[in-house]
């Protein structure tokens, strides 16, 4: 399962309800002699795509479908433009009855390469739509972004985007005309309070997004390390090794890791994150079409053994899933939350001729104790589900999130005080600390 194995960009599996993967087209799937013929052909992606999925895809009886006969079918019919052929190529994938297996387009493959890249070329403001003005307003201008050179603040509303105007854009439409390639222009109209609209000029630049979140929390006595990861993108790893060591040099003595909402990633990202809280243990096991193994296991790197709590909801999905399965088999952590997103499947992506994408499901995956999370999710060792008045509160202002007003946050402190308070009895009955990484659940 070398394959499992990211060599570059492209070639980085990925887990995630939202698709993110990444392998690289392996030249010739063509016939050499139809080649010439096929190349401005809109049928040149259809067959590339059939082929890789009758190469990788994880069910070798494709769903008990005649994949042969689907390929016959898709080449003999005649397609007047790329967009017939591609609306032909994703009904021939339904029938695989795979959401995660699925073509995309130009446009999306672009897009998904810029979330599994972790970074964006553009200016460097998160936007909202302001649910009373219905305007879009500047959450933050990311650290050392254009935007934030050009001294863009928090509640800054764009009003037009070259001269375009905002009002009724969503945040998806204006964040598109605002992206762009690196080193050209683009003009924002800024509306603030207390100052008539002026126009910014900004340069696009390749920008590195933040996935990771932290700070420091004194709850009565303790000194809690909070992290919040978003997504495991290419930049993950690092920026979390980042987040455990500035927090150890601020002397926390326990930690909180927020996967809330957090739909997955990069695959390798997981196993290096997983490696950063445990010493030892399997992390997790894949399992291919041909029913050959492997098992991804910690090597001894971990960065601290100090006591951990996993946050995790519905929407904590694939690699969120793998490495809060590794840190619970192996009582490395205690789980808080909602049951998890329930998504046991390994995606490759290969870029196709013309731009387009395909998502392809290679493998299946389980938990260190062989348990298969497939439509189950990951169940917490504390269970503790939000009510509708609460996840509308939270999520409407994230900024509440790992604060008092936060109920899983305030079990996860609980549920480390428990952990406190027991290694503190054992050791006065002269049992000694606790094993490196075994935390009570």
């Amino acid at each position: 399962m070398n394959h499992l194995i990211p060599r570059s960009f492209l070639s980085q599996l990925l887990l995630s309800t939202t698709l993110f993967a990444g392998a690289t087209l392996t030249p010739g799937l063509l016939n050499r002699p139809a080649q010439a013929s096929f190349q401005d052909s809109p049928k040149v992606v259809i067959d590339e795509a059939w082929q890789l999925v009758n190469r990788e895809y994880v069910d070798p009886t494709f769903n008990q479908k005649d994949w042969q006969a689907i390929r016959q079918d898709l080449l003999s019919r005649d397609y007047s433009s790329k967009e017939q052929a591609y609306d032909a190529l994703r009904l021939a994938l339904k029938q695989l009855d795979d959401p995660y297996t699925r073509f995309m387009d130009p446009k999306q493959f672009e897009v998904l390469n810029s979330q599994t890249s972790g970074e964006l070329s553009g200016v460097g403001i998160r936007l909202e739509l302001d649910s009373q003005t219905k305007t879009l307003t500047i959450v933050e201008p990311l650290p050392n972004s254009p935007a934030a050179k050009e001294g863009l603040k928090t509640g800054d509303r764009v009003l037009a985007v070259n001269g375009k105007s905002t009002k009724g854009m969503t945040v998806d439409d204006a964040s598109s005309l605002i992206r762009g390639q690196e080193g050209t222009k683009v003009v924002l109209r800024i509306g603030r309070s207390g100052a008539s609209e002026f126009d910014v000029p900004l340069t696009r630049a390749r920008i590195e997004l933040q996935t990771v979140r932290y700070n420091v929390k004194q709850e009565g006595k303790r000194r809690i390390g909070y992290i919040r990861l978003s997504e495991f993108s290419s930049h993950a790893a690092d920026q979390m090794r980042q987040a455990i060591r500035s927090l150890l040099a601020e002397k926390v003595d326990s930690f909180v890791l927020d996967l809330r909402g957090n739909p997955g990633g990069l695959l390798q990202a997981s196993i290096e994150i997983s490696r950063m809280w445990m010493d030892q243990g399997s992390i997790v096991k894949t399992v291919d079409r041909k029913g050959g193994s492997e098992e991804i296991a910690a090597n001894r790197t971990a960065l601290t053994n100090l006591p951990l709590a996993v946050l995790v909801d519905k929407n904590s999905a694939s690699s969120s899933e793998i490495l809060t399965g590794a840190l619970k088999d192996n009582k490395r952590a205690t789980v808080v939350g909602s049951q998890t997103f329930g998504k046991a499947l390994v995606q490759s992506v290969h870029p196709l001729s013309g731009g387009a994408g395909l998502a392809v499901t290679i493998a299946h995956y389980y938990t260190p104790n062989g348990t298969d999370i497939s439509h189950k999710g990951i169940e917490p060792n504390v269970v503790l589900d939000l009510s509708t008045d609460q996840q509308r509160k939270l999520y409407t202002n994230p900024k509440l999130l790992g604060t008092l007003e936060d109920p899983q946050y305030i079990r996860a402190i609980a549920a480390l005080d428990q952990i406190a308070n027991s290694k503190s009895s054992n050791q006065n009955l002269g049992q000694g600390p606790a094993t490196r990484g075994l935390l009570a659940q």
